[in-house]
């Protein structure tokens, strides 16, 4: 067994060894249809990696060419297999741009927005490739609607918006969390506009209730009263659309609060008066 083993072992030293001479050989020629053959060989025997190296090197060469297209489009697709997805975006990008009436620039739309898609972090993260990835998914949608990759690219939306969605979420607790009320106001409110089915809409609505009444406590002496009206005033809306809420008592005890505020400055009025 051992001595197989070391025979094994040997030949596929030797064939490593040969392949590499092989590809040194390839690199080194002056001849660019030698590597470009190669390098579309390499890429249907999933080396994705010599082939990116060959076509890089004479894509310059060949552009204006017949061959400059599908070279393109493997290039792109090489780095895209080798999960490089900035660089398999830039390229699909960059072949759509070059290669607009291409049989594969339908494909390459799709690839160059799935390459952004397959960026986007965890929501915990800057979004900022997600709000790329969606709006790229939605320009292919509407530059190819009869694609049979719509509803893939449709899907994939939905997921990103669950993800921004998530993002906001947490972002609202946590400013209300370190006492950013107004912060914390701003987005509860922008929640709204941009997730109107969200899951998280009743308890951003609690939040929102307590945030308002909290903010309006550390407000300055004329900015109160209006803060306290405001607190109540959503919670009125928040009985009108979660009647059953399991928030419905604590949202009741800031709207009590918030009255016994107002009737403190309704009392200190008629003093005045």
């Amino acid at each position: 067994m051992r001595t197989i083993s070391r025979y094994t072992l040997l030949v596929l030293t030797i064939l490593i060894l040969a392949s590499c001479s092989k590809f040194r050989k390839i690199q080194k020629s002056p001849d660019w249809r030698l590597k470009y053959d190669a390098a579309l060989e390499y890429y249907e025997n999933e080396k994705y990696n010599k082939a990116t190296l060959l076509l890089e090197e004479i894509l310059p060469i060949i552009r204006g060419t017949k061959e400059a297209e599908l070279g393109n489009y493997y290039f792109a697709y090489a780095y895209f297999h080798q999960k490089q997805y900035i660089l398999s975006a830039h390229h699909f990008d960059e072949f759509v741009r070059v290669f607009g009436r291409s049989e594969y620039a339908m494909e390459a739309t799709y690839l160059h927005a799935y390459s952004v898609f397959l960026q986007s972090p965890e929501y915990n993260l800057d979004q900022t490739s997600t709000y790329e990835a969606v709006n790229a998914l939605q320009a292919y949608m509407e530059k190819y609607p009869a694609s049979e990759r719509v509803l893939e690219a449709d899907s994939l939306i939905g997921d990103l918006q669950i993800k921004l969605e998530t993002k906001a979420y947490y972002n609202a607790k946590l400013f209300h969390k370190i006492k950013r009320f107004k912060a914390a106001l701003v987005i509860f409110n922008n929640f709204h506009k941009d997730f109107p089915d969200s899951d998280f809409r009743e308890e951003i609505d609690y939040l929102a209730i307590k945030t308002t009444y909290e903010y309006a406590r550390v407000s300055i002496k004329i900015k109160q009263e209006e803060r306290f009206r405001e607190a109540i005033a959503r919670y009125e809306g928040f009985i009108d659309k979660y009647p059953q809420s399991e928030f419905i008592e604590d949202a009741e005890e800031f709207f009590v609060k918030s009255r016994e505020e107002l009737a403190k400055f309704a009392d200190q009025n008629k003093k005045n008066t």
